[in-house]
């Protein structure tokens, strides 16, 4: 097997109209129009050139499972989450980079990444 990159991950939200909401109106995500009709409600987003396929369940019980999307500004970022509502961690710094996390209504984490960032950690 040779791995290419990461073309989704599935996360389980409780109720469309809140997730799109989240992902899409504060988030920036972009709803596809491709999702075919699985019997079930959901829909796909882009990010970037990866895909966040979102369905309505049971969302699992709070964990450290996440999943990161990478960022240009992560200082600006927090900024601009912070100022739509959002509970953003201050950033640390991992390895050359910087880091944020925040849930989702669901409690589903987001780490929010900016690699190779240089300088003082972010606030």
């Amino acid at each position: 097997m040779t791995p290419l990159g990461i073309h989704h991950v599935n996360v389980t939200v409780g109720d469309l109209a809140e997730a799109k909401a989240f992902y899409v109106d504060t988030l920036g995500m972009g709803i596809r129009g491709d999702r075919p009709d699985f019997g079930f409600d959901g829909f796909w987003l882009d990010i970037g050139a990866q895909q966040v396929h979102l369905v309505v369940g049971q969302p699992p019980a709070e964990t450290n499972d996440h999943f990161a999307v990478r960022v240009a500004d992560l200082k600006g970022t927090i900024t601009e989450l912070r100022s739509r509502g959002a509970r953003v961690s201050d950033a640390i710094g991992v390895g050359t980079g910087h880091q944020a996390f925040l849930r989702d209504p669901w409690g589903n984490l987001i780490e929010l990444h900016q690699p190779g960032a240089s300088g003082a950690a972010h606030t």
